[in-house]
C-alpha cells in the first residue's frame, strides 16, 4: 500500500494542531442533529436504488483565530443494499472534520479583496466504514486555501489537494488489491448556506458541491474518473415562524446530485458500471441547538 505525500501530512498536521485550543476557547457554537430520507438513492455495481434514513450530527464553532466543522453521520440502506451475509439493509458510518485557519486573523492583517472577506487555510480527515461485503474503510486527508465570500449567512470555496486509502474485501477479479492508497488528486468543494425569506416565510438555502480529480487506478487497475457530489435543501425556518427562535428547526426539502460515484466509471472489462450516478430528492429536518 503506498504512503501519503510528506507535505500533505505535514500541512494536514500544522492547521489541525488548532484544534484543542479551538475547543476550548470557541466564541461561537451552533449544533444540529438532521434526519434526511430518500428512496432513490444509487451504490456503484447495483441496478436498482436504494432506500435509506440518514441521521446526521453536525458541529460548527469559531474562536479567536478560525473555525471548526465536524460531522458524523449513520446511514441505513433497506435491503436493496444489503449487509454481508444478511437480508436487512446495510449501515454506514462516516466521519469528517475540517478546520480552517483564518489567515488575517492569524497575521493581524487584512486578505480581503473584491467578494472574498477573509482567506482561509484549510485541513482535515474523513473516515468512514461500512458493513456490505465490498467492507470499504475510508480514510482520507485534504488541504488548501478557503476563500470565505462576504455574503448574508455563508459561502466558502476551496481549492484543496487530497490523498485516499481504501480498502475492498470482494477478492478477485472485482478486487485483486484488498487495500489500496490513491493517487493524490485534487479537490475543489464549495459550502453555502444563504437565509432568505419568500414574503413572511423565513427560509434558508444550503449545501455543498464537491468535485474531486481522478485518483489513478482502483483495486482491479481500472482507471477513476472525475466525481462530482452536490447535496442542497432548501428549508422552512419553523421554528423562527413558530416560537421566535431562528434556526431552531428546520424543515424541507433536498436533493443529492452524484456523478461517477467514489471516482469509479466501469467495470475492469470497460462495461458501464450501474449504480453511479445519482438523483435523488429528500425530505429532511434538523434541530439546531
Amino acid at each position: 500500500m503506498s504512503t501519503a505525500p510528506y507535505p500533505l501530512f505535514l500541512a494536514c498536521a500544522a492547521v489541525l494542531a488548532g484544534m484543542p485550543m479551538a475547543t476550548q476557547a470557541a466564541n461561537w457554537y451552533d449544533n444540529a442533529v438532521t434526519y434526511v430520507r430518500g428512496t432513490e438513492f444509487t451504490e456503484p455495481g447495483n441496478r436498482r436504488e436504494v432506500r435509506k434514513d440518514i441521521v446526521q450530527f453536525t458541529h460548527a464553532s469559531g474562536y479567536a483565530l478560525g473555525q471548526n466543522f465536524l460531522s458524523l453521520k449513520a446511514l441505513r440502506s433497506d435491503a436493496t443494499d444489503p449487509k454481508k451475509g444478511h437480508s436487512r439493509g446495510a449501515t454506514e458510518v462516516y466521519l469528517a472534520y475540517r478546520h480552517q485557519l483564518h489567515l488575517g486573523k492569524a497575521f493581524e492583517r487584512s486578505f480581503a479583496f473584491g467578494p472574498v472577506k477573509e482567506v482561509a487555510l484549510s485541513a482535515g480527515f474523513d473516515l468512514n466504514t461500512k458493513d456490505t461485503a465490498f467492507s470499504p474503510r475510508k480514510r482520507f486527508v485534504v488541504v488548501g486555501p478557503t476563500f470565505k465570500f462576504d455574503v448574508p449567512g455563508y459561502l466558502d470555496l476551496s481549492l484543496m489537494v487530497g490523498k485516499e486509502w481504501n480498502r475492498c474485501r470482494l477478492g478477485a477479479p472485482v478486487c485483486p488489491k484488498r487495500e489500496i492508497g490513491f493517487d493524490p488528486q485534487w479537490v475543489v468543494n464549495l459550502v453555502w448556506g444563504i437565509p432568505f425569506r419568500a414574503g413572511s416565510v423565513p427560509l434558508q438555502f444550503e449545501g455543498f458541491l464537491a468535485i474531486n480529480g481522478e485518483k489513478g487506478r482502483d483495486y482491479a487497475g481500472t482507471r477513476t474518473g472525475t466525481e462530482t457530489l452536490m447535496r442542497t435543501a432548501l428549508m422552512i425556518d419553523v421554528g423562527q415562524m413558530a416560537w421566535g427562535r431562528k434556526k431552531s428547526l428546520l424543515v424541507g426539502i433536498g436533493y443529492e446530485y452524484w456523478r461517477n460515484k467514489l471516482g469509479n466509471q466501469t467495470y475492469p472489462d470497460g462495461r458501464p458500471l450501474p449504480g453511479i450516478d445519482t438523483d435523488a430528492p429528500t425530505l429532511q429536518v434538523a434541530w439546531h441547538f
